[in-house]
């Protein structure tokens, strides 16, 4: 928290003295420019207002009206407004016109400038001439008398009259200097009262932005829930709102990628899982071919060497070598099916067709097993028709059917039912039995993964019966499953029973 506030006061402090600064420079430059050229500046408006009013009565001269008595309310504007001392005289020193009670003393000062000016005597003229032309002569002359300076101009006008004016220059230093101080003294209070203006100013504004600044700090240490609370709709709000929002996407993108971090690591242990089940396959097939390579090995080695000359053992040697041949040849195609369902090489076909026609012809192909396995069949043949490979589906029943005459214990009884729920039929066979152990319910869909592996063996089973239900229901992205019961075990698939494109009527049979 000293921190936040040792930033506060070094971002206060610095805007405060940059902008003081920039005011306390812009008084003393206006003070220095005051001082050097206000004087200057107002001595040259001071010729300008000079040479307008000679111009002005040059005019009146010319046009005669400058002696009428209609003339001289403009004759006084311009003496007043001017701040100008006019004597107009005639050239054998009549006075015509004047602005100030105090004409001898004018006159005199006015002959003799005239006098020096004629004789060239620029000693007595004791005057800087500024400005010099046909018609006057402005300069700027002491007055030793009343030791002050003055702006002078004198002139002829157009009707032959003599023409002086003048305007002090004292008054012009004064208002120079008055002006100066009076600067200075503003400036002092201007600087004062805007440096403590801008230092709350200044505060008022850096406070929102230390506020985002914790905020990002905290956003920079991945806690998203400090929020900025918007009070206006200045940029700093809007600036606080925006990193609220960079708040909220920066949560929910560092979420995103934490999921697909845990899924990355998820599918690396897949991929050693799928690098462990390639091992264990290689390990499962050399093991499952060994077996019947070497009998059938052995009993060909026997007839080679004549080992029985009789006919009956002859045969029995080439049944045992036909048979393990026939069991090679079985796995090899469960394996090759189930190679191109795993890789998407098998196109689907999905058709309409009656399952209980289906599940009717394969029970009739295992007649003689499920005879001579002494089971009894439980099925209902009520029609019933579904979506899905006619030819794949036969396989995955006779997979389970096959799988349940195998383990029939106790009973010895099959229940091949239905169970529809809304456009979906759960065709599931049951068998009695013993139940699967818990611990591999999950493993049994695993090629070669066999629970009793002695019984498998007993009846040529090579544990890719189920691998290949799996893939089946996986290529039409159909559910199957296994449930345990007391008396035995149920296997189910789930398949449609209506074209929603179509919009067939929805499977209505509920069999127990």
């Amino acid at each position: 928290m000293a921190k936040n506030k040792k930033k506060q006061h070094s971002i206060t402090t610095q805007i405060t003295l940059t902008i003081v600064g920039l005011v306390a420079g812009t008084v003393l430059l206006c003070w220095l420019l005051n001082v050097t050229l206000l004087e200057g500046y107002y001595t040259r408006y001071k010729q300008e207002v000079l040479e307008n009013g000679f111009q002005q009565i040059n005019a009146a001269s010319e046009q005669g009206i400058l002696n009428t008595s209609d003339y001289d309310i403009d004759f006084e504007k311009i003496c007043s407004n001017g701040n100008l001392t006019i004597l107009i005289i005639t050239s054998d020193g009549t006075v015509v016109r004047s602005s100030t009670n105090g004409v001898e003393n004018l006159r005199m000062q006015f002959m003799e400038i005239i006098m020096a000016s004629v004789q060239n005597d620029d000693m007595h003229l004791n005057m800087k001439v500024l400005k010099a032309n046909d018609n006057y002569v402005m300069g700027e002359k002491e007055d030793t008398r009343l030791e002050s300076d003055y702006l002078i101009l004198w002139g002829t006008l157009a009707d032959g009259n003599l023409l002086l004016a003048r305007t002090p220059l004292e008054s012009i230093k004064e208002s120079a200097q008055v002006s100066n101080r009076l600067l200075m003294d503003v400036g002092v209070v201007a600087v004062i009262v805007s440096g403590i203006i801008i230092f709350f100013v200044t505060r008022r504004i850096t406070n929102p932005i230390l506020q985002l600044t914790d905020i990002s700090k905290k956003m920079a240490e991945f806690d998203f829930d400090a929020k900025y609370e918007v009070k206006g709709d200045n940029e700093i709000e809007q600036l606080g709102e925006h990193m609220n929002q960079l708040s909220e996407i920066l949560e929910r993108t560092i979420s995103e990628l934490k999921s697909a971090n845990n899924e990355l690591k998820i599918d690396i242990e897949k991929k050693e899982q799928i690098d462990e089940m390639r091992k264990d396959f290689l390990s499962n097939v050399s093991h499952e071919l060994k077996t019947p390579l070497a009998l059938i090995q052995g009993y060909a080695e026997g007839l080679q060497e004549c080992v029985q000359d009789d006919p009956e053992s002859r045969n029995f040697y080439c049944e045992v070598i036909t048979d393990e041949a026939e069991k090679m040849n079985r796995m090899v195609k469960k394996l090759l099916t189930l190679n191109q369902l795993e890789f998407g090489n098998d196109a689907i076909v999905m058709e309409r067709f009656d399952i209980t026609e289906l599940i009717r012809g394969v029970t009739a192909s295992n007649a003689i097993i499920l005879e001579q396995k002494e089971a009894i069949l439980e099925f209902d043949e009520q029609p019933l028709f579904v979506w899905a490979d006619e030819f794949k589906i036969e396989e995955v029943i006779t997979n389970y059917l096959s799988n349940a005459i195998n383990h029939l214990e106790g009973e010895n009884r099959i229940k091949i039912s239905y169970k529809c729920k809304q456009d979906v039929v759960r065709v599931s066979v049951f068998n009695t039995g013993k139940p699967i152990p818990e611990e591999d319910i999950d493993n049994i869909w695993i090629k070669f993964y066999k629970v009793d592996k002695a019984r498998t063996r007993a009846y040529g089973g090579s544990g890719i019966g189920l691998s290949i239900v799996k893939a089946i229901m996986d290529s039409m992205h159909q559910q199957c499953g296994v449930i345990n019961h007391e008396d035995g075990v149920e296997f189910w698939i789930e398949l449609d029973t209506s074209n929603r494109d179509d919009n067939e009527e929805e499977c209505e049979i509920t069999i127990a």
